[in-house]
Parts: structure tokens; C-alpha cells; sequence
């Protein structure tokens, strides 16, 4: 017995080897490096067993594939911080926030952004619901297969991923011009600081979904300082707390005004809102991931109310109360314009020289860090389409360390596309503004899409004889909420569709510019129904009808009935004030 504990260890794993003379630092890092190239080999479990069985565990027919064997790394605090990055997506709040402000004026600009924000917290708990349930490889895309239509589950998967596939190149670039805010660095070939951005984002996502998690971490707890730090010096500027500045309380909502533009202004900055929340459902994405996503994904979803008011509607009514709708400088010359942000805008207006340049960086790790979600978003979405046979096999490789290797060299090399900046403005402008249009309303897509995902799935739920006790996590918004998040994400369609044809400023036009602004701003949606078409039409798919809706394959604890009693039982004995606090957060 003592020998068989030798060769085993206690925990009957094999034992460490044995040190003798032979056994040199040499031998060690050699060891390591072998290690280190076997993570590369593909996972001999490549596959997890989530499969829905038979009394007998043999699989039921017609029932979709197991998920891919991905590395469950991800903590808690990574999920809540992933969850807050979304929320404060690249240049979205920064500099997005400038443009409608000019468009629709401080009173559509708060309007706007808390109607969006309504929408986005009843999306992003039906999506939270959904994900707790079944947190499966490739998540909302999945969904759509599951609960609406398999034909539209490969269209969304594919409109998702080539979002995030195009936005890599352009938020490297976008990197780079924020980098040529400094006089120092603006002499730099442009080239050179794309190839720095390209190789630290690559080498991250290669790091796996850890190396992504610790970056997000760090980009994220840096943005929520600035905002915080913005609301208080805003603050302090807008009741004269600077020297030398006068009180200015809410004059800009008088002079010149708190609308601009009438209802097509208020509908630009409708559309505009909608986009800078673009990313936040990355956390359901991420479920996959999780260790324990029953139990960490619920407290960040039910932050999304809290950080929808905090980092937008009071910085946003801050910058309203700072900056005049008709400041020249919010029409900057690109999405990456520091100039043209106004939290810029209001400090450099109270005098205050040194904030500028500390905005630029966080502007700058903004755009990075929504490149370094480009590559982590687009290779699980292409993983999971070949795992289903929708995408080329080899994407669905999954290496030992649970990285979906060959997506994410896939997802990496569209990152070149960036050195297109060596052809010159004109060049690299157009060609990127077309990219831009690719992923425009690919966020608008999904998220209508999660919401009827989640009144189906309730639907199918009650059919098969389940209660909603049954779930770790309901839907604080329930699926009222998904009806309204549903509505309002066609409501945004509409008004892209109308603002798209018809922009402000549209009579000044010729027929050529509305023709392409119209693309440019509808393009994914043609696309978008192309796939949808062409898959249906070819595999014959068929609308998903509630009895035949697979609510068992993806769910890692198939009875929680005893666990959510024992854990119900002890939240019965919390404090008030604690039951109040886990349900509001």
C-alpha cells in the first residue's frame, strides 16, 4: 500500500519525480518547455458530454453536438469586470457621446442613452437567464438555433463574428491615430505603432481566456477611474469650483438649447447610444468560461443597472451641463479624436491643461481593449460554427490548455488588415469606413435576437412541465422585459433605416453620398438576411416549434433541485438589508 502511495501521491495522481543528481535546472527547463508545447496539442476530450441521453445514456436523435472543451478559467472578478468594460465599449462614451451631442443636443443626448439603457437591462438579464441555464460555447448565436431557427443561429453567429473579425483592424488603427495626439509621437510612421498594438493584443488572446480575463481586469478598473474621476472634476467645474470659473449650472439647456434637430436628432443619438453599448453582452459569451457561471454571471448581470447610471446617464447629464450642443470642436476628424471628445472638451473650456492628455490614455486603452474583445468574441463564435459543422472544421480545434487555437490565429490574422494605413488617408478612410458598416448593426441584431431566444425558451420551459423555480437565475425584467427589449431593438433598426436614408443635413447631399451613407449605415442587415436565405434554403431548416426546443444539452448540473433548495434555504436566514442587496446587485 505505502509503495503504491509513492508511485501515486495522496491524491492518487501521479507523484512528482524524485530528485537525484541526474535531475538538473537543465532537465527542469526542459520539463517546462515541453510542457509548454504540449498545451499546443490538440485536447484528446475535445468534446464535453452535455448531450441530451436516453435512459440508457445513449444520445437522442436529432439533438444538437456537445460543446467544445473549453478552459473554465475565468473568476469572479473577472466576469464583473468584463461585464463593466462592455459597458464602457471603446470610444462609444468617450468620443461617440461628442458627435450626439452635436447631433440631438444634451436633452436628446440623456433621453436617448437611458432609453437604450432600459432596453440593454432587459436584454442583458433575459441573456443572463439564458446563460446560467445553458452556459454553452458560442452562447446567444446558439440560442438562435435552439429556440428560433438554425438557419437564423448561423446567421447571427456569422454576422457576430464578422463584426468582430472587422473591428479589430480598425480599432488598431484607431489606436494609432489616438497615439499622434502626442506631438512627440506623431512623426512616427504609422505602421509602427500598428505593429506594437497587433503583437501585444495577439500575444494576450494567446495567453488564453485568462490572459484575456487579467487584461480585461486592468483596462477596466483603469476606465471606470476616469469616468469616476470625470463625474467629480465635472462637478466641481460645473458649480465654479476651478479658479477663474464662473458658476454655469444647467445655462447650456437654455442657450443654446437642450434639443437640436427635432425628432431625427433625437433618433441620430438613439442610434448612436445603441452602438456605444456594443459589447456588454460579451458576458454572456464568456459563461462558457466561468467556473461557477450560477453563480457569478447572475451578480454581474444584475450590476447593469448600476452601471448604466453611473457611467452614463450622470457623466452624460455632467457633459451637457459643460459643453454647448454647437462647440466646433465636437465634429472631430475620426471615432479616435481625443479632441472631439467632450470630457476633453469641458476640461480644456475650465482651463485645466493636464486632464487632456491623462483622457488620451484612457481613450487610447478604451480601443484597445475593445481590440483585445475583437479576438477573444470572434473565436469562440467561430469555434462553436464548427464545432456545428457551419465553419471550417479546423476553427473548432481546441488545444490542452482549453484555447480554441486555430480561431484565434484565424480571428489574429485578420488584425493585418490594419496595415492598410501605409496607402494613405483617403484610402485607409473609405476602406475602413465600409468595414465599419459590416459590424454597424450586428450588436442591434443580437440583442432583438436574445430577447425572443428568451421568450421562446420561457415558452418551451412551461411546455415540458418545468416551473420557474427550476431556474438558478430568473430575469429580473422577466419576459415582459424581454417583449420590451425586443420591441425597442426594432424600433433602433427603424430609426437606423430612417437616419440612414434621410440623415441630418440630408438636402445638402447629393444622390450618390445618400446612396452610400445609406449603405454605410444598413450594410450587416443585407447581409444579414442573405445568410439567413441561403442557409435555409439549402439545409431546409424549419421554424423551431416549442415541444421540439432542446432545453437539456449545455446545462452542467442537470438536477439543482436539492442545491438551489439548500441555497434558498440559507438565503432565508440573510439579514434584510442583505436580501436587498443581492437582489438589486
Amino acid at each position: 500500500m505505502e509503495k503504491d502511495l509513492e508511485k501515486t501521491g495522496s491524491s492518487g495522481s501521479p507523484a512528482a519525480p524524485a530528485y537525484d543528481a541526474g535531475y538538473t535546472e537543465e532537465t527542469k527547463t526542459g520539463t517546462r518547455f515541453s510542457r509548454f508545447a504540449d498545451s499546443f496539442k490538440k485536447n484528446p476530450n475535445a468534446r464535453m458530454v452535455t448531450e441530451a441521453t436516453d435512459e440508457e445514456g445513449k444520445p437522442l436523435p436529432d439533438q444538437p453536438p456537445a460543446e467544445p472543451a473549453l478552459s473554465m478559467a475565468l473568476k469572479d472578478r473577472h466576469l464583473q469586470m468584463i461585464a463593466i468594460g462592455g459597458s464602457i465599449a471603446g470610444t462609444g462614451l468617450f468620443v461617440g457621446s461628442g458627435s450626439a451631442l452635436q447631433a440631438g443636443g444634451p436633452a436628446s443626448l440623456v433621453l436617448a442613452y437611458g432609453l437604450i439603457g432600459i432596453m440593454l437591462y432587459c436584454t442583458v438579464h433575459a441573456l443572463g437567464e439564458l446563460a446560467v441555464a445553458f452556459p454553452v460555447a458560442g452562447s446567444f448565436a446558439i440560442y438562435a438555433s435552439r429556440f428560433i431557427d438554425p438557419a437564423w443561429g448561423f446567421a447571427m453567429a456569422w454576422n457576430y463574428a464578422l463584426s468582430w473579425l472587422v473591428t479589430l483592424p480598425l480599432e488598431i488603427v484607431a489606436a494609432s491615430i489616438t497615439v499622434s495626439y502626442w506631438p512627440g509621437a506623431a512623426g512616427v510612421n504609422g505602421a509602427a505603432w500598428v505593429t506594437i498594438f497587433l503583437v501585444v493584443i495577439i500575444s494576450i488572446n494567446l495567453f488564453g481566456v485568462r490572459g484575456y480575463g487579467e487584461a480585461e481586469f486592468v483596462f477596466s478598473i483603469i476606465k471606470v477611474t476616469a469616468v469616476i474621476g470625470f463625474i467629480i472634476l465635472g462637478i466641481i467645474i460645473d458649480c465654479g469650483g476651478v479658479s477663474g470659473q464662473p458658476y454655469m449650472g444647467a445655462q447650456y439647456w437654455y442657450n443654446p438649447g437642450a434639443f437640436h434637430n427635432g425628432f431625427k436628432g433625437l433618433c441620430s443619438v438613439f442610434v448612436t447610444a445603441a452602438f456605444s453599448f456594443a459589447g456588454t453582452e460579451l458576458v454572456g459569451l464568456c459563461a462558457a468560461e466561468t467556473e461557477n457561471p450560477r453563480k457569478t454571471l447572475p451578480t454581474a448581470v444584475k450590476q447593469v443597472f448600476w452601471r448604466i447610471c453611473l457611467f452614463y446617464m450622470v457623466s452624460l447629464t455632467i457633459v451637457g451641463c459643460l459643453v454647448p450642443y454647437n462647440d466646433p470642436h465636437l465634429i472631430g476628424s475620426s471615432s479616435s479624436d481625443a479632441n472631439a471628445s467632450p470630457f476633453v472638451i469641458a476640461v480644456k473650456r475650465a482651463g485645466i491643461k493636464v486632464v487632456p492628455s491623462i483622457m488620451n490614455v484612457v481613450i487610447l486603452i478604451a480601443v484597445l481593449s475593445v481590440g483585445n474583445s475583437s479576438i477573444y468574441g470572434s473565436s469562440r463564435t467561430l469555434a462553436a460554427l464548427a464545432d456545428r459543422g457551419q465553419a471550417p472544421k479546423f476553427l473548432g480545434y481546441i488545444d490542452r490548455s482549453g484555447r480554441p487555437l486555430m480561431a484565434i490565429l484565424f480571428s489574429s490574422a485578420f488584425g493585418f488588415i490594419c496595415y492598410i494605413v501605409a496607402a494613405g488617408t483617403d484610402t485607409r478612410t473609405q476602406a475602413f469606413n465600409w468595414m465599419l458598416a459590416i459590424s454597424g448593426l450586428a450588436a442591434v441584431f443580437n440583442w432583438a435576437s436574445i430577447c425572443l431566444c428568451h421568450i421562446r425558451f420561457r415558452a418551451a420551459w412551461k411546455y415540458h412541465g418545468h416551473t420557474l423555480d427550476e431556474l438558478a437565475f430568473k430575469s429580473q425584467a422577466t419576459v415582459w422585459g424581454s417583449w420590451v427589449g425586443f420591441i425597442f431593438n426594432i424600433i433602433i433598426l427603424i430609426a437606423q433605416f430612417w437616419t440612414g436614408f434621410a440623415p441630418v443635413g440630408y438636402a445638402d447631399m447629393t444622390a450618390g453620398e445618400r446612396v452610400e451613407n445609406f449603405f454605410m449605415a444598413y450594410l450587416a442587415f443585407p447581409i444579414v438576411v442573405l445568410m439567413y436565405i441561403v442557409y435555409k434554403l439549402i439545409f431546409r431548416t424549419k421554424f423551431k416549434s416549442v415541444k421540439d426546443m432542446d432545453i437539456t444539452s449545455g446545462r452542467r448540473e442537470l438536477d439543482l433541485a436539492a442545491i438551489l433548495a439548500e441555497e434558498r434555504a440559507i438565503q432565508a436566514q440573510w439579514p434584510r438589508w442583505k436580501k436587498i442587496y443581492k437582489t438589486v446587485c
